[in-house]
């Protein structure tokens, strides 16, 4: 897990990216309601949680460099014992202090008198304004009783900057700890993906598969999937948000599993696609077995120094040339690279960051050029062909077929480590794992 060394070290390198007298104020998650008087498991905000590692509710952290009282401010609930024996234990602010390190802590319900003489006589606010409509209104609130004040030497502050700019470029470097709590998430989902292809057959239902993740996710510790599963079987692989997971299994067709858990608030994210019957048919095969070559090309081509979009490009050509082969695309490689007439097949990207979030934060591009990918960062691989099952303009075989294989990738030094390669994806190894035929 993530300690609070950790924790410190982070808040020190936003605070040495901040400019002189600013003050960056950042609000945690809250409980919202699922329906009635019942709500929503509680999930910090991941901004916030990077900062602190607190897991409550109803909290502001507030980081003030060179103040010389503590620059590691944290409001949050009071300790209550009689509202405790319904909703569960809180630190409180001595336990902000004592098992968080902030240097001051205070009760939630005196933030509007503490904070805004915290803000006073700073030059810059940062805060990541839109994304908490509710709390820009507080904060602005606060400016406003300041500025109030300015004829008896009040001094509002002048500018606000974006924290995301500081705090969102840190995210997506991941240290030695943070790799290692992604390739502990990364090992359960192997282990959820197993389980699941072993108790496939045909009959059973896309939310029997479901619950197969879901209890080896919460054996290992997960109360949290990192997103919601997709299990989508026969023209249901071919929906890429697909998530009623409602259907019967049928044999003959495929299934499409699209999950991972979340580890100490680090996601993984792996699909495969493999047949119900355990066995793939011709056409299944052949598609299969490109997008699986997609994937690997894509993978070589995540490397350090190359730019984000190369693994993309590199997945493309091979997913045209292999459609072009097969009679699903005719003209040019490289008139139809041009067209991206792979598009009504391959209609996503073939990426995206990953830590923290399952979409995790990040640019992908610095001003008009692509980032280049350096060591410490995760994203995913993952290309797929989906042929609509009413796509009259190909040949019956290949209609209702939808496949896709996704691993998750960290860029070393040394080249791309896969961090769920534990899990089969080559045709003969799935076919082999599917219905528990591999031990």
């Amino acid at each position: 897990m993530i300690g609070k060394r950790e924790f410190s070290r982070r808040r020190r390198k936003v605070m040495a990216e901040m400019e002189p007298g600013s003050i960056a104020i950042v609000p945690s998650a809250s409980i919202h309601t699922r329906n009635r008087d019942t709500e929503y498991r509680f999930r910090q905000d991941s901004d916030f949680y990077y900062l602190t590692g607190f897991d409550e509710p109803d909290a502001v952290a507030v980081l003030m460099p060179e103040r010389k009282h503590g620059e590691f401010v944290l409001f949050c609930q009071e300790r209550d014992p009689a509202l405790e024996l319904w909703t569960g234990y809180r630190q409180g602010p001595e336990g902000a202090c004592k098992n968080y390190s902030a240097d001051d802590a205070f009760p939630i319900g005196d933030i509007d008198e503490i904070l805004p003489g915290l803000i006073e006589g700073r030059e810059r606010v940062y805060y990541a304004m839109g994304r908490n409509a509710d709390f820009d209104q507080q904060l602005m609130q606060w400016v406003n009783t300041i500025r109030n004040k300015a004829r008896t030497g009040a001094q509002p502050p002048g500018e606000f900057l974006d924290l995301n700019y500081l705090l969102h470029e840190l995210r997506l470097f991941k240290s030695a700890a943070e790799i290692r709590q992604m390739q502990a998430a990364a090992d359960i989902s192997v282990r959820a993906h197993k389980r699941a292809m072993k108790a496939c057959k045909p009959g059973r239902f896309e939310y029997h598969l479901e619950a197969e993740l879901i209890h080896e996710f919460m054996q290992a510790g997960c109360r949290h999937p990192a997103y919601e599963s997709i299990v989508g079987s026969g023209k249901n692989a071919c929906i890429l948000h697909y998530t009623q997971n409602c259907d019967e299994l049928v044999a003959g067709d495929l299934v499409l599993i699209d999950a991972g858990c979340e580890y100490g608030y680090y996601a993984s994210d792996i699909t495969r696609t493999f047949p119900v019957s355990g066995k793939f048919s011709k056409p299944q095969r052949a598609l299969y077995d490109l997008v699986l070559k997609s994937q690997l090309a894509a993978i070589d081509a995540t490397i350090a120094g190359r730019h984000w979009n190369e693994p993309h490009e590199a997945c493309v050509r091979v997913l045209t040339l292999g459609l072009l082969e097969l009679g699903l695309l005719k003209g040019k490689l490289e008139t139809l690279l041009k067209k991206e007439a792979y598009k009504p097949f391959y209609m996503h990207r073939t990426g995206h960051w990953l830590g923290m979030d399952v979409h995790d934060v990040g640019d992908y591009r610095v001003g008009e050029e692509w980032r280049l990918l350096e060591p410490g960062m995760v994203l995913t691989v993952e290309p797929g062909l989906y042929i609509a099952p009413d796509n009259k303009k190909v040949d019956k075989q290949w209609r209702g077929i939808g496949i896709r294989i996704e691993d998750d990738v960290l860029v070393t030094k040394q080249g791309p480590q896969v961090l769920t390669k534990a899990l089969p994806k080559k045709a003969a190894d799935i076919e082999k794992m599917v219905g528990g035929r591999r031990k």
